[in-house]
């Protein structure tokens, strides 16, 4: 970032500066659904962010979706949401709806940015590193429904009937349906990418730590630049 100014505010620091000649503020979310809302929110209304890209890892929600592979959300759901009788169960009371969708064109460049990380720069950035937790030569991007819960997705037996309450599932984390939500209600264009770190099974935890450690920040990293560099060309 070209003239990083670092601001803290509410126990958060927002690092505002040019990103590949994109006017741009990063921020970390915290973990979970109330501390990810509370981020995009002040991304909105504090500093008056126009369009919002999240980046961060998950588990995989469908056998096709391997570790080290890529989902770019067309739509996200709080799958522990369940105001019934009320509401519908996962559907937000007063929206009218389940799942928000993400904004096409940003969903469009993001998955784009990601395959193009993937073919090309995937392979010299890990071998450059001497990083080998697993093989890059099949990762691959997928595009579907994300579900997010204050909930650390460790077991198979959980996924298994969040699966079969969501079809189309591909990926389980924890922010970003919150992230959707916000979006949505303020009118702020939204795109969000998962790494796939773990299988959401009983192993999780392990993986998860290992691969946020060696992998994720990197995967981030790259195809926000290509995202920058497609947007800035745009």
């Amino acid at each position: 970032m070209s003239g990083p100014q670092r601001h803290n505010y509410a126990m958060r620091e927002f690092t505002l500066g040019l990103l590949w000649n994109i006017d741009a503020v990063c921020v970390l979310s915290r973990i979970g659904k109330v501390a990810a809302a509370m981020t995009a929110s002040i991304l909105v209304e504090k500093y008056g962010v126009t369009h919002i890209v999240f980046t961060g890892v998950a588990g995989s929600g469908d056998k096709t979706v391997k570790v080290g592979d890529i989902v770019v959300a067309e739509a996200l759901l709080q799958h522990d949401l369940d105001a019934r009788p009320l509401f519908p169960r996962f559907e937000v009371p007063l929206t009218g709806l389940q799942r928000f969708a993400s904004d096409a064109c940003l969903c469009e460049h993001l998955a784009q940015a990601a395959g193009d990380f993937l073919r090309v720069g995937a392979h010299d950035v890990f071998n450059a590193l001497e990083i080998k937790t697993f093989s890059l030569q099949h990762s691959q991007v997928h595009r579907g429904l994300i579900a997010s819960g204050d909930q650390f997705i460790g077991s198979a037996a959980h996924l298994r009937q969040l699966k079969q309450d969501l079809p189309d599932l591909l990926a389980v984390e924890m922010e970003g349906a919150a992230v959707a939500q916000v979006c949505f209600e303020l009118g702020v264009p939204f795109t969000v990418m998962r790494t796939i770190s773990d299988n959401a099974n009983e192993e999780a935890a392990v993986d998860f730590m290992h691969f946020v450690q060696t992998v994720a920040s990197r995967y981030a990293f790259h195809v926000v630049h290509n995202l920058c560099l497609r947007l800035a060309q745009a």
